[in-house]
């Protein structure tokens, strides 16, 4: 399953259809009729680049579902104020920040409007410290469960790297990646707003498409002075556009980057960040269908030749991403090699995960064959003597950004090995026979950390 891409797969389907459920469940707590609810739905679930992301083992369809979730529950509780439904708000949105910092952002919007709804629920005491009071319970009740999941990343980030922000600040974080960017001149959104806005828009309108996110526009205008919903419905609602601040800002700080060919770059990158906002359109979509029903014979059609033209055209700028830049990169030669001469040999492979992860997945090879960053002291030793513990390397020549070749090619061992095959993306070492006798191919060491 995992070789197959199916274990990660599964769960985004399952996401893709909970999210459906969910967009269902958010217009049926704003008095949306059946009509409105469906084409709601068929607006997420016929977008051609969520089909192609629910597919995949990408991150974004169970993102999309957590904080859609979170969503739901919190307006569920603005709604009722029950407490169920909060502390199942503060669940999903926990979820959420364990799946990516998208969910950061949801969980500190929550959390203001958890305390804003508390202070207005507050106005009916008298006592300020009956106000102080319930304010502050139902802001911990919330935090209590919502934050477990941040706190948890920093633990186990000083577990296993001794450093709480190691995830933030580290070698492989994505500050680390963005500085590199920046001094390369290619992070062109950063300290740029206007272009931050302009770059998210565009991976917007490209992954949900103009005229949905246009009718959808349309129906958030309609829903404000909408006076069958109530003011704290319209306030929990709010936290289904976090998204969209969240990208927009995360460009501008340069923790981000979304590359949109003829505007930042000449390829496409990261260019799927723009469907987080289509749970939110189709739920804009489907109000607009139920309130103004003359709108009917224009809104449903029109979505329907969309949905259509996405279909007949294969206009999916996902799968265009897929295609290009490091996402096309074809490491089957380098995998099949491996594959081909290490499957029935005894051995360890020596690689970097953070630059080769590819190729470890497509060799199908177990996973207990490699020795990568995550190896503990295997790669502590490996990188020092390498012909003592790998049988293999795979690396890039002559590149130090390659962490392998920064730290075996200075090695006295490196010597012991001869390259047996080039690629474009990588080259194969193998241990000279002469040095084999003394070669470990077996997991010895104890206590790994």
């Amino acid at each position: 399953m995992w070789h197959s891409g199916f274990a990660g797969a599964v769960w985004n389907m399952l996401s893709f259809i909970g999210t459906g459920v969910l967009i269902f469940k958010i217009l049926e707590r704003i008095n949306v009729g059946l009509i409105g609810r469906t084409i709601g739905v068929i607006t997420f679930a016929a977008n051609i680049n969520i089909l192609y992301l629910q597919s995949t083992a990408m991150t974004e369809p169970l993102l999309l579902f957590t904080m859609t979730a979170g969503c739901y529950y919190l307006i569920r509780w603005h709604q009722q104020s029950d407490t169920l439904s909060l502390i199942k708000a503060a669940f999903w949105i926990m979820m959420a920040t364990l799946v990516r910092y998208d969910g950061w952002f949801l969980l500190g919007v929550s959390g203001l409007l958890v305390m804003n709804h508390a202070l207005y629920n507050s106005k009916q005491m008298v006592s300020l410290r009956d106000k102080v009071a319930h304010i502050e319970g139902v802001t911990i009740l919330f935090s209590t469960l919502a934050v477990t999941g941040v706190f948890g990343w920093f633990m186990w980030n000083l577990l296993i790297f001794k450093d709480p922000l190691y995830f933030m600040l580290g070698e492989f974080s994505a500050h680390a990646q963005q500085l590199v960017m920046e001094s390369a001149g290619v992070l062109p959104t950063k300290w740029d707003l206007l272009l931050s806005i302009k770059v998210y828009m565009y991976a917007l309108l490209y992954s949900s498409y103009t005229v949905p996110f246009i009718l959808s526009v349309i129906g958030v205008y309609f829903l404000t002075f909408d006076k069958q919903i109530d003011n704290k419905t319209k306030v929990a609602m709010s936290s289904l556009w976090a998204p969209l601040i969240f990208n927009i800002l995360a460009l501008y700080l340069g923790f981000s980057v979304i590359y949109v060919q003829g505007i930042s770059g000449d390829t496409w990158f990261n260019i799927r960040y723009g469907v987080m906002l289509s749970p939110t359109i189709a739920i804009m979509i489907g109000y607009l269908v139920d309130r103004y029903k003359s709108w009917q014979v224009v809104v449903i059609p029109m979505i329907f030749l969309v949905t259509l033209i996405g279909f007949v055209s294969s206009d999916s700028v996902a799968i265009d991403d897929a295609r290009v830049g490091s996402s096309q990169k074809n490491v089957s030669e380098v995998s099949g090699y491996l594959e081909q001469h290490a499957k029935n040999e005894k051995g360890f492979i020596l690689i970097s995960a953070a630059s080769h992860d590819a190729i470890i997945f497509s060799s199908k090879l177990p996973m207990k064959r490699y020795i990568h960053e995550g190896t503990g002291k295997y790669w502590e030793s490996a990188t020092t003597t390498p012909d003592h513990w790998a049988r293999w390397i795979v690396m890039r020549t002559y590149d130090d950004a390659d962490l392998t070749w920064r730290a075996v090619s200075r090695t006295p061992g490196f010597a012991n090995y001869t390259r047996v095959a080039a690629y474009p993306f990588a080259d194969i070492y193998e241990l000279k026979p002469e040095f084999m006798d003394r070669l470990q191919t077996e997991a010895v060491i104890k206590d790994n950390k």
